[in-house]
C-alpha cells in the first residue's frame, strides 16, 4: 500500500513539475516583453506590438512543428492500405542530421551572414514596439523566442497526441464498417453494439463497463480480451447453441451478475432464445450498468417479436429509467439505446377518415354526396348578387 502510494505521488509530481515547465516557458517571454514596454515612452504600442509579433512567431513556430511531429503509418495491409498503427515521424531526425552535415561541409565561417539576417529583421519589426534605442535586438530576440517555444509546443503535442487521435478514428471507422455489414446481414442487435462501440471510441458517447476485471472473472473463460468482447464471443455461438429458453431463463436467475450477462448476450443472438421478464427485470433492476446496457441490447433485438401489451411494457420500463433520476445517464452508450429503443417502439397516429353520406339516386342506388355542389351553389348565389 505504501509503495503504491508513493508511487502516485510522485506521479503526481511529475505532472506538476510538467506543468510548471510548460507555464514557464511562455511566462518568462511574456514577463519579458512587459517589462520592455514598461521602459518605453509608449508602453502601449510597445506591448501591444510585441504580443503582436509573439503571437505570430508562436503560430509559425507551432505550424513547422506540426509537420515534422505527424505521425507516419507504421505499416500496411496485404491490399496496400493503410492500418492504425502509426510510427513517430522521423522528418527532424533526418533534417538534423542533414543540417549537421552542410554545416560540417560548409564550415562555420558562413554563419557570418546569420547575424545580418536577424539584424534586418529586428530592424524590420523595431517601428512596431516603439522604434526606440535597444529594439531591434529585442525584436529579434523576441521573434527567435517565441519561434522556438512555439516549435517545440507543435511538436512535441502532435508527437504525443495526433497518434492516438488518428488511432482511435481508425478504430472507429472500421466499427462502422463492420455495423454496417452486420446490419445488411441482419443483425441488428450487433450492428448497434458496434455502432456504439465506435461512437465510443470518438468518445461521443460514455461506456458501461465498470469493474471490467471483476466482470471478466464472472464471465465463462474466452480467448478474447475484456468483457464486451467476451459478450460478443457468447452472442455469436447463440443460434449454435443446445440450450433451450427455459434454460437461458434459468441461467438469468441464477443470480450472479456474470450469468445474468451471459444469458442476456445468448438472448441477444438467438431472439427465439429471449424472456421478456428477464430483460425488463435486467433493464429496471440492474446490477451494473453494463448488464443494464446488454439488456438494452437484447430488447432491441426483440421489437419486430413483441405483441402491443408487452411492446407497451417495454416502452414504459425504458422510458421509466430514462426519466428517473438515478437511471440511465443522459451522453451513456444505455441512452443512445434506449431513445433508439423508444423510437421504434412510437406507434404512428394515423389521421381520422372522413365519411361521406350517401344519398339515394333517382334509381333507389345510393350515391354519394358530392361536397362541391354546396361550393358551387354559394359561387352561383355570389355572382347573382354582385349582378
Amino acid at each position: 500500500m505504501a509503495r503504491t502510494t508513493r508511487r502516485g505521488g510522485g506521479g503526481a509530481a511529475v505532472r506538476a513539475v510538467q506543468r510548471g515547465a510548460a507555464l514557464a516557458l511562455p511566462g518568462v517571454g511574456v514577463l519579458g516583453l512587459l517589462l520592455f514596454s514598461l521602459g518605453r515612452a509608449h508602453v502601449w504600442q510597445a506591448l501591444g506590438g510585441g504580443l503582436v509579433v509573439a503571437a505570430a512567431s508562436v503560430v509559425l513556430g507551432g505550424a513547422l512543428g506540426f509537420l515534422f511531429g505527424v505521425p507516419r503509418v507504421r505499416g500496411t495491409g496485404p491490399d496496400g492500405d493503410a492500418h492504425g498503427s502509426y510510427a513517430p515521424n522521423t522528418n527532424l531526425e533526418q533534417v538534423s542530421d542533414w543540417l549537421t552535415k552542410v554545416l560540417l561541409g560548409v564550415g562555420l565561417t558562413q554563419l557570418g551572414s546569420l547575424g545580418e539576417r536577424l539584424h534586418q529583421l529586428g530592424s524590420a519589426l523595431a517601428p512596431a514596439l516603439g522604434g526606440e534605442e535597444g529594439t531591434v535586438p529585442f525584436a529579434a530576440a523576441l521573434v527567435l523566442y517565441f519561434l522556438v517555444s512555439g516549435f517545440l509546443a507543435g511538436w512535441l503535442v502532435t508527437r504525443l497526441a495526433l497518434p492516438q487521435v488518428l488511432s482511435d478514428a481508425d478504430r472507429a471507422l472500421d466499427l462502422f464498417l463492420a455495423g454496417q455489414d452486420r446490419d445488411r446481414k441482419g443483425d441488428k442487435v450487433g450492428a448497434d453494439d458496434l455502432r456504439v462501440r465506435a461512437m465510443q471510441h470518438l468518445g461521443l458517447l460514455g461506456g458501461s463497463a465498470e469493474r471490467a476485471d471483476e466482470l471478466a472473472g464472472q464471465l465463462p473463460p474466452s480467448t478474447a480480451s475484456g468483457p464486451e468482447s467476451v459478450v460478443a464471443e457468447v452472442r455469436s455461438t447463440a443460434r449454435r447453441s443446445a440450450l433451450t429458453a427455459e434454460q437461458v431463463r434459468a441461467l438469468f436467475a441464477d443470480g450472479s451478475e456474470g450469468r445474468r450477462i451471459q444469458a442476456l448476450a445468448l438472448m441477444q443472438g438467438d431472439p427465439a432464445l429471449a424472456d421478456l421478464a428477464s430483460v425488463l427485470e435486467a433493464i429496471e433492476r440492474p446490477r451494473s450498468g453494463f448488464e443494464q446496457y446488454h439488456a438494452l441490447l437484447a430488447a432491441r433485438g426483440l421489437l419486430s417479436r413483441l405483441p402491443a401489451a408487452e411492446a407497451q411494457r417495454l416502452r414504459e420500463a425504458v422510458a421509466g429509467r430514462l426519466m428517473a433520476p438515478d437511471g440511465i445517464p443522459y451522453g451513456s452508450d444505455r441512452s443512445w439505446l434506449a431513445e433508439k429503443i423508444l423510437s421504434r417502439l412510437e406507434v404512428p397516429v394515423l389521421p381520422p377518415q372522413v365519411v361521406l353520406p350517401q344519398q339515394t339516386g333517382p334509381a333507389g342506388a345510393p350515391q354519394q354526396a358530392r361536397p362541391e355542389q354546396p361550393a358551387q351553389q354559394g359561387h352561383q348565389e355570389q355572382q347573382e348578387q354582385q349582378a
